[in-house]
């Protein structure tokens, strides 16, 4: 299983660059890049906050998705 996300989706529309996003949740612009790569899954608490500043819930951001070889 894996996380997806809809962080780049939703930074775009807020017109942030990843070092605003970054600024507003207290980590880097790496590791922004990260979250959106789905190379990094983030803390609970970093979600929780970047979902704060997106006025969204947990799920209309982050969804967790089976991989192509689990059933």
């Amino acid at each position: 299983m894996y996380l997806s996300n809809r962080v780049r989706e939703l930074r775009a529309r807020y017109d942030w660059t990843q070092s605003d996003l970054g600024e507003k949740v207290g980590v880097t612009r790496q590791t922004i890049a990260s979250i959106e790569k789905g190379d990094y899954v983030p803390s609970l608490l970093l979600g929780l906050q970047i979902c704060h500043v997106f006025k969204l819930r947990m799920e209309d951001v982050f969804e967790l998705k089976r991989g192509a070889d689990e059933e």
